[in-house]
């Protein structure tokens, strides 16, 4: 973690009069820079307040589930910080499970339920390819909404 992230947190926390271990920095996407940018800067904009993830991942990894309440930094493409999140609700759905509201919340593309899914299988199909898997709209998501409560600005 750079100085920069950690430097923000402890800031927020002195604002916020709160006491706690700088939480996990990361950034949306596949880990290029254009599309932790483009979905960074849309959480910063207030337009995406929600996220999936697949949770085949979370029990390979052997990493506990986000929950809600939980503060994370969002990133952007040259890991700098945007914004600090927290979770406002967390479930487990099918992808086929997924609702046009949580869609919606993902503020990307045309903001339709078509959209998030036709983008979501592409983008499911290719990480699950890469850990020897096959996508299946059965396939259990961890679906996060979240509230901005920072946006970082550079001193």
């Amino acid at each position: 973690m750079n100085d920069l992230i950690a430097e923000y947190w402890f800031e927020y926390c002195k604002e916020n009069k709160m006491e706690q271990p700088v939480p996990n920095a990361w950034m949306f996407g596949d880990g290029s820079v254009d599309m932790a940018n483009e979905l960074g800067q849309l959480v910063a904009q207030g337009k995406k307040t929600a996220t999936c993830s697949a949770y085949i991942l979370y029990e390979l990894e052997k990493e506990p589930l986000p929950e809600e309440g939980q503060y994370d930094i969002v990133l952007d493409g040259r890991n700098k910080p945007l914004a600090i999140i927290q979770n406002t609700g967390v479930e487990l759905k099918k992808m086929k499970e997924v609702t046009s509201e949580f869609s919606r919340l993902e503020g990307e593309g045309d903001l339709s339920h078509e959209y998030w899914y036709n983008v979501h299988q592409l983008f499911f199909t290719e990480l699950l390819a890469d850990i020897g898997k096959n996508f299946s709209d059965d396939m259990l998501l961890v679906c996060e909404t979240f509230k901005v409560v920072s946006k970082y600005t550079e001193h």
